[in-house]
């Protein structure tokens, strides 16, 4: 309990200067070109945070921070979190028009990037995204397409007028004793992060988090990670979710807990990966299933190593899948909006709001404090209930005597067939188990007399796959109006995903009624 209750109150400094006097030899983070202990992640992190207190950067100020995966990141994501200010990653995926939008909208006032991201220029990417500034004076930047933001932090070499130049070897004259007077009074009710959803939506949402919410959500994820990947006393983990979006941000902080390794690669590139991963002699990984396929298809995978991470080559693609008795992944408990259910309440409801009894499907609904403090620039009466309650749109169940939560789908996924609910993820879990298919999505197209028809998309392991024998072999496990009557074969490159490997259900339809994807069966 006592344990508890230090979580409960702690903030994101509090948590790294633990870890940096209880383990700090231990490796924290680890990238194809660097790596860092938990001692060295608080010295480095201390020195940018008191140049950052030079640059008048302080509580409750904005930071953009424009990095891939990385120890470079991580340094500065801690440093802004310890002097109180808010941490807002920003995707290196946006286009320029998409960059220019989300600065705008979490008003940030200081950008911070490297001077070049997987051969892209971004001094020349700025200033694309921001007309007018290749004329603007370093520290006093005025745009009126972005009226709050005043400086851009260029963490190498650059020419540009505009840019401040932070260089490692800086010398801050802010000493220790200020930075630990700072770091005193940044509480955990104060906002830390704020991170921008991903998907389909006209403008992202800034999701915002205090330091008590981020501590909270992650304070089970290196036993979560244990529990997982077979039991390790010490994960050495791949994590090849983006910082930019939450999954990384959570490895990042979840090892702040407990002893754990987070092994981090720039981009989606098995090869680099499984270098990592055998380098590092990993026992797991956290990421998309999409990505675990994709390092299983390099022709590489059966020659690496990886006798410390044995549910990387055997187990199921999904490691939510793992031990799921009606073939529905446990939900993932650590999303955008809220955490492990130890800090957050649960509600499972009908369409009326009504408590559905254990076993039945219905809406999950959450609030305590492991949810999110809302979102930005939006009153808390257009995120949560008169109650409390955030609506997460997420389909799930519980069984009886088990104490996971069990994932559907989307109230936007489910396929609406002859008047049944038909859920995505089930029909994919049961012919992703088929040897002769290495993925599988599956969507509802519309139909004149059915509503929708259940259709499958399928990437084969490899040589053909037969629509009459996929159709048998699934019929033999699911209910009829379940099983798809229509199957399409593409390769994996050819399905449309999300930046962050989840697949674009929306995109995938249309390509399918335009008869742009794969071939039909």
């Amino acid at each position: 309990m006592a344990r508890d209750d230090e979580v409960n109150r702690a903030t994101i400094a509090e948590l790294l200067k633990r870890a940096a006097r209880e383990f700090g030899d231990v490796t924290y983070t680890v990238s194809p070109s660097d790596r860092m202990t938990y001692a060295e992640a608080e010295e480095r992190s201390a020195l940018v945070a008191r140049w950052l207190l030079t640059q008048h950067v302080g509580k409750g100020c904005p930071v953009g921070l424009f990095f891939t995966s990385g120890v470079e990141w991580t340094v500065w994501w801690l440093a802004v979190s310890r002097i109180g200010a808010v941490a807002v990653p920003l995707s290196t995926l946006y286009p320029p028009a998409e960059l220019a939008r989300v600065l705008r909208l979490a008003d940030v006032q200081v950008l911070v990037a490297p001077p070049e991201i997987l051969g892209v220029d971004i001094p020349d990417k700025l200033e694309a995204a921001l007309p007018g500034l290749d004329h603007q004076s370093r520290a006093l930047i005025q745009l009126t397409a972005t009226p709050f933001l005043r400086d851009i932090v260029l963490t190498g070499p650059s020419e540009r007028s505009w840019a401040t130049r932070w260089q490692r070897e800086d010398t801050s004259p802010v000493d220790q004793a200020l930075l630990d007077a700072v770091e005193s009074e940044v509480s955990p009710a104060d906002v830390a992060l704020m991170i921008h959803t991903s998907g389909s939506t006209a403008l992202p949402k800034g999701v915002v988090h205090t330091h008590g919410t981020v501590v909270r959500q992650t304070s089970q994820w290196v036993q979560m990670l244990q529990a997982s990947n077979g039991g390790a006393a010490m994960p050495v983990v791949l994590c090849a979710m983006p910082v930019f979006w939450i999954g990384g941000i959570l490895a990042a902080a979840g090892a702040l807990h407990a002893p754990a390794t987070v092994l981090t690669v720039p981009r989606h590139d098995p090869g680099p990966a499984l270098d990592l991963i055998e380098r590092e002699r990993a026992t797991g990984y956290v990421g998309w299933p999409a990505f675990i396929q994709q390092l299983r298809g390099d022709p590489s995978f059966g020659e690496r190593d990886l006798s410390r991470a044995p549910l990387l080559r055997d187990g199921p693609a999904d490691i939510a899948m793992i031990d799921s008795p009606l073939g529905h992944p446990i939900h993932r408990t650590m999303t955008e909006t809220a955490g492990g259910w130890a800090a957050t309440e649960k509600r499972i409801v009908d369409g009326d709001g009504a408590v559905v009894p254990v076993g039945e499907i219905g809406e999950l609904w959450i609030r305590g404090t492991g949810v999110m403090a809302g979102y930005n620039k939006r009153e808390r009466s257009e995120v949560f209930d008169p109650d409390g309650w955030f609506h997460t749109g997420d389909q799930v169940y519980e069984l009886p005597d088990d104490p996971r939560l069990f994932y559907v789908g989307r109230d936007t996924e489910m396929i609406k067939a002859a008047g049944s609910n038909v859920s995505p993820r089930e029909v994919e879990a049961v012919i992703e188990e088929f040897p002769d298919v290495a993925h599988c999505l599956v969507v509802g197209i519309d139909h004149p007399t059915r509503g929708e028809e259940v259709v499958a998309v399928v990437v084969p392991a490899g040589g053909d796959v037969d629509a009459a024998d996929l159709d048998r072999r699934t019929r033999d496990q699911l209910s009829r109006y379940k099983v798809p009557t229509t199957w399409f074969t593409a390769r994996l490159d050819e399905l449309p995903l999300f930046p962050t490997g989840k697949p674009d259900r929306r995109a995938l339809r249309n390509k399918m009624t335009a008869g742009v994807l794969g071939r039909r069966l």
